[in-house]
């Protein structure tokens, strides 16, 4: 297969990342492979990835049973079980790491999804995994719910590098970069040197499109239907003019001049849903210097195949990305409802992944102690 889509993708200023991870990967060089031929500099994860990854196999098997024989606790268990392979992953993107200053080469872990309104607790965890995993190239992936936006700030002020995740919203995002903007602070007041301490915003697409399309069909009308598929681009579009906004200010500026690194965007959730849609649609229409696009296996086998890349598909978009959620509103959807919802459903799902990963060990467990 062809990798030309994935250079010029590369070249056009987007990071490729993998959304996905797990010792079959790493064992077989299948990961290994990736970053050698497209161009993959770097991977996320998230409860659901660990939890399939586990459910499948037997690549676990022997550490499952050493930890059993040592008498390690479920939540042990887990935390060794992914922190082994985020270490592993992150010694794998060493190389890509030291050639991109720290720019890319990364791996991400995120914390307990059960703490997604407890600031104090995810402080705790994120540190935690900082420390377990201990290597420079990790990101501690922390949800942007309310109460997840103080602790953005505690671990930043910490010099831990952060993947924020879960945004939906651009007013939620614009909250994001102000509690990057107060951790960088605070970690210049604290001594860190901020030139090591990088950060990404994981701003969902496809998710957008799932929700705001199903409510747009209940509604029916032609306006309605004129408007399916317009959603998700439109949201991220606009959330990298809040970037190019918010990036331009004084405050900013101040930072940068300390050594600080720009929070990048990332487009995540880039897998498409509705089979009616071009597979490459959250790839190629998101293209624009500066930004990650985290995507599952499928996906980027897609954009290598047949994806458009035309150059940058962003900047200069926002006024006409607007336009769309004005018509959107004007349609009869309760916009600001529908990033509620899906904030309330990605940490229910990431909940429910972990249970998931959870009861999955536990059987492991019971097995390996007979």
């Amino acid at each position: 297969m062809s990798t030309d889509r994935l250079a010029q993708l590369s070249e056009a200023g987007v990071s490729i990342w993998l959304d996905d991870l797990s010792r079959e990967r790493l064992n077989s060089g299948n990961l290994a492979g990736l970053i050698r031929d497209k161009h993959v500099v770097g991977v996320t994860t998230n409860p659901t990835i660990f939890a399939n990854a586990l459910s499948k196999g037997d690549a676990y098997d022997e550490q499952v049973n050493e930890l059993a024989a040592r008498g390690a606790d479920l939540d042990g268990t887990v935390r060794e079980l992914t922190t082994t392979d985020v270490r592993n992953a992150a010694d794998l993107f060493r190389d890509v790491y030291n050639a991109t200053n720290g720019v890319d080469g990364r791996v991400s872990i995120e914390v307990d999804p059960r703490l997604a309104k407890d600031t104090e607790k995810t402080v705790a965890e994120a540190k935690d995994l900082w420390k377990t995993v201990d290597r420079p190239n990790v990101m501690i992936k922390i949800p942007a719910t309310e109460e997840g936006l103080p602790a953005i700030t505690a671990v930043l002020a910490e010099g831990i590098s952060v993947n924020v995740t879960l945004i939906f919203s651009v007013e939620r995002y614009e909250a994001v970069i102000k509690a990057f903007f107060a951790g960088l602070e605070q970690a210049k007041a604290n001594g860190h040197d901020l030139k090591g301490i990088h950060s990404v915003a994981s701003f969902f697409v496809s998710r957008v499109d799932t929700e705001v399309d199903k409510r747009l069909n209940a509604i029916g009308t032609d306006e309605a239907k004129a408007l399916l598929g317009e959603a998700a681009i439109a949201n991220a579009r606009l959330a990298y003019a809040a970037f190019e906004k918010l990036f331009a200010t004084d405050r900013w500026k101040a930072l940068a001049e300390a050594g600080a690194n720009a929070q990048r965007p990332l487009w995540a959730s880039t897998g498409v849903k509705d089979p009616a849609y071009s597979d490459t649609r959250y790839v190629d229409q998101l293209v624009v210097k500066d930004v990650v696009n985290t995507m599952p296996e499928k996906t980027m086998d897609s954009v290598a195949d047949h994806a458009e890349i035309t150059g940058d598909t962003v900047s200069g978009k926002g006024e006409q990305a607007q336009a769309i959620f004005d018509k959107l509103s004007a349609a009869g959807i309760d916009v600001p409802d529908v990033f509620v919802t899906l904030e309330t459903e990605g940490v229910e799902k990431f909940e429910k992944s972990w249970q998931e990963l959870l009861d999955t060990v536990t059987g492991q467990l019971n097995k390996a102690r007979g």
